[in-house]
């Protein structure tokens, strides 16, 4: 696996493909800038070698050129951020980014404008990833976030550079990460999935059933689970077409020995409203009317006796409906329990959007080994599928 160890970058180009596809407020300003820092080791990296940086990344969905998905939007904030003077490059192929890239000095640092108002990036164009690619003497790609999309930046611009492309930091602990989990893992392994459909979750589950020994499932995948197995589960989500894959999942995770743990309790409510009237009751004892939103304080007793006896953690969605602060305490209790065993000294990757919200929202953030920046590729790699940006790279 080529990092940025294997490379001398004095007076080198490198062409880096960064995830800054970050939330702005409605005067452009960016509300979150976590995946901007989490660039920065790579870029501070390749200045310090007299490298200079060529930045390129998306910004949301645009159609066409749209003024709002600008990058020069997040200028400021990446220069602060970085400490250079950032200099925004309002194409990204062409003679002024051509003019842009001649032009910078060691040290130097630009930043190309959307990918996206291109068409060719997201349709992955021959022609355009080799544009992009004669701007730089070195690809780079630190972009977990867009790794599993075989686009022109991502992935088509790699075979340009035969031998010179490498992970960027970023990349290379996402890597790692996932394989410590899924690879190199130190028994007892526990995978907590929750979130609301079994649906999404599918392949995550099979795929990881022969690597783990626990496995928690909570939030409203609990439901269906719950019906399957003969409960009554009042008016909670639940996704009628997958019980029988439910029972199936449960007979294959006997078969391998993986323990299961599903809510034995749930927080039940008569609305799905922060100011619904709850109780507790047993998850499979749910009155018509009313739908578990949280797991009850048994199932946590339960959770935090398997998260305590782990040596690896895997958190992949929530245990409740935790954006309301009445059906957050399973989430946070679980947050806890796996901040507490990686004390302790497991190893603990936490990844996928909601799970993530949550850890960065109760400040559990710097209490777990690992915070993934990639839903959709984290998703795809536990899943088993081969990511088209990493693939690149390894070719």
């Amino acid at each position: 696996m080529k990092t940025l160890n294997d490379f001398n970058f004095k007076d080198k180009k490198a062409i880096i493909r960064v995830d800054f596809n970050v939330p702005l407020d409605e005067n452009f300003k960016v509300t979150d800038a976590t995946r901007i820092e989490a660039a920065k080791p790579t870029i501070d990296a390749i200045l310090a070698q007299g490298g200079s940086v060529i930045l390129m990344s998306h910004l949301g969905r645009p159609k066409g050129v749209e003024e709002k998905y600008s990058l020069k939007h997040i200028v400021d904030e990446a220069s602060r951020i970085l400490g250079v003077d950032v200099q925004f490059v309002a194409e990204s192929i062409g003679d002024v980014a051509k003019n842009a890239a001649a032009n910078l000095k060691p040290g130097g640092v630009i930043l190309l404008e959307n990918l996206r108002f291109h068409p060719e990036e997201e349709a992955g164009d021959v022609a355009f990833a080799k544009e992009l690619a004669s701007l730089g003497d070195i690809y780079v790609n630190d972009a977990f976030g867009t790794a599993h999309r075989a686009h022109a930046s991502t992935t088509i611009i790699a075979q340009f550079f035969p031998t010179e492309k490498c992970f960027g930091k970023l990349l290379a602990k996402e890597i790692e990460s996932l394989n410590k989990v899924l690879k190199n893992s130190e028994k007892p392994v526990t995978a907590v999935l929750g979130g609301s459909k079994v649906s999404s979750k599918i392949t995550v589950i099979e795929n990881i059933l022969d690597k783990v020994d626990h496995m928690i499932i909570g939030g409203g995948m609990t439901f269906t689970f719950v019906k399957a197995l003969g409960g009554k589960i009042g008016d909670s989500i639940c996704e009628d077409d997958k019980m029988e894959l439910a029972l199936e999942i449960l007979k294959l995770a006997k078969e391998k020995g993986v323990q299961i743990h599903i809510p034995v309790d749930v927080v039940a409510a008569d609305d799905f409203s922060n100011t619904a009237n709850t109780k507790i009751v047993d998850v499979k004892e749910i009155p018509d009317g009313w739908q578990g939103l949280d797991a009850g304080p048994k199932s946590l007793e339960i959770f935090e006796k398997v998260i305590m006896e782990s040596k690896t953690i895997l958190w992949n969605g929530p245990l409740g409906v935790f954006e309301m602060e009445s059906f957050a305490n399973g989430t946070i209790a679980l947050g806890n329990f796996i901040a507490a065993a990686t004390e302790k000294g497991a190893f603990s990757l936490v990844g996928g959007g909601d799970s993530v919200a949550a850890v960065k929202q109760f400040g559990l953030e710097d209490k777990v080994s690992y915070v993934s920046t990639g839903g959709g590729a984290m998703l795809e790699m536990l899943e088993g599928k081969v990511l088209p940006g990493i693939a690149a790279i390894l070719d």
